[in-house]
C-alpha cells in the first residue's frame, strides 16, 4: 500500500506559510473580566478599535503571501492572552496537540483552540502523557523537520520536555533540550523564542545574549547564520520575526537596526503596526500565529 502521508506534514519554521490559526482581540477578549490586562502582566489596556485595525492588518499580509487563514472565535475559559494562538498548542505532522500552559490564567487556551481546530477538520491529538507537563509552544523550535529544540524554563517545566521527546521520537525528530535563564523571573514572558526566530533553513535571528550555549554550538555546528538583534531592540521584539517563506519575513515595524541587518541578509521584510497588539502584550507575530501547515 502506498504510505499515507501525515495530515499537516513535516513541520518547519521557514517553508511557505499555508495554513494559520489566528485569533482577532475581540474575540479574545469576550470572556475577559474587568482590569485582566494587569493580572496577565500586559504594559497597558487594549484599545479595541485600534488593536483590531491592527490584527486585520496582520491577517492580511498573511493571506497576501498566500496562507488561508483560520479565524478562532470566542470562548469561556479563555482571556485577553488567548490572542497569542501559537502558546496553547504544539503541531506535529499527524495534527495539533493541545497544551497545559505554565502560565496558569492560560489554562483554558488550549482545549479551546483545539475545539475550533477541530471543527474546522483539523486533526487533534491527545495531550501530553504526563499530567505533571506543563509547557508553551512559544518553548518549541524546528530548525528542520526532524530537530526540534524545546526551551526548559518557568513555561515549559521538565516533564513537559520528556513528554514531547516521547511523543515525537517515533517519528524520527530528535529533541534537544535546552535550559532558559532565569532573566527577570517565573512572572516574565520568556520563551526559546524571545530570542531566537528562523528564517531560513540556514538563518536565524537571534539576541545572542540570551542563547544558551548548547544552541550556539548547535546552530554552528549546521552553518546557519545568525542576524543579532541590538540590546536597544530587545524590548521592542526585534528577535519576535515570523518566516512567511524562506527570507520572507513578517516583523513589526520600527526596529531599523534590526530590518536593516535582515535585509543585508537577503531578507524581504514586511512590517505590521504592533503598537496595540505585540507592545502592550509582549507578543510578537510569531505569538500570533499559530502555523499549522508549511509546504517548500
Amino acid at each position: 500500500m502506498p504510505e499515507i502521508a501525515p495530515p499537516l506534514g513535516p513541520q518547519t519554521m521557514v517553508d511557505p506559510l499555508r495554513l494559520v490559526a489566528v485569533k482577532p482581540p475581540s474575540a479574545a477578549i469576550a470572556h475577559s473580566p474587568p482590569g485582566e490586562w494587569q493580572e496577565l502582566g500586559w504594559h497597558q489596556p487594549l484599545d479595541l478599535d485600534a488593536a483590531e485595525a491592527q490584527h486585520r492588518q496582520l491577517v492580511s499580509i498573511l493571506e497576501r503571501a498566500g496562507a488561508e487563514v483560520i479565524v478562532i472565535g470566542p470562548a469561556e475559559h479563555t482571556g485577553l492572552d488567548s490572542i497569542y494562538t501559537h502558546d496553547c498548542a504544539l503541531v506535529i505532522p499527524d495534527g495539533v496537540i493541545p497544551l497545559r500552559t505554565g502560565k496558569p490564567q492560560r489554562r483554558g487556551e488550549g482545549p479551546a483552540l483545539a475545539a475550533a481546530l477541530a471543527r474546522h477538520g483539523i486533526p487533534v491529538l491527545p495531550g501530553l502523557d504526563d499530567p505533571d507537563a506543563q509547557a508553551e509552544g512559544g518553548d518549541c523550535v524546528w530548525l528542520d523537520p526532524t530537530t526540534l529544540v524545546v526551551g526548559r524554563g518557568f513555561r515549559t517545566n521538565a516533564p513537559a520536555v520528556a513528554a514531547i521527546g516521547r511523543l515525537v521520537e517515533p517519528a524520527g525528530v530528535e529533541l534537544v533540550a535546552v535550559d532558559l535563564p532565569y532573566w527577570h523571573g517565573p512572572g516574565d514572558v520568556l520563551h526559546l523564542m524571545s530570542f531566537i526566530s528562523m528564517l531560513d533553513h540556514d538563518l536565524a535571528v537571534v539576541y545572542p545574549r540570551m542563547l544558551p550555549v548548547a544552541l550556539y554550538e548547535l546552530l554552528a555546528d549546521r552553518t546557519v547564520e545568525l542576524v543579532e538583534v541590538p540590546d536597544e531592540e530587545l524590548a521592542s521584539q526585534g528577535t519576535n520575526v515570523l518566516a512567511l517563506g524562506p527570507r520572507h519575513v513578517l516583523a513589526l515595524e520600527g526596529n531599523p537596526i534590526t530590518r536593516a541587518r535582515l535585509e543585508a541578509a537577503g531578507c524581504r521584510v514586511e512590517t505590521y503596526d504592533g503598537s496595540e497588539i505585540s507592545l502592550k502584550g509582549d507578543g510578537g507575530p510569531t505569538c500570533l500565529t499559530r502555523p499549522l501547515r508549511r509546504t517548500p
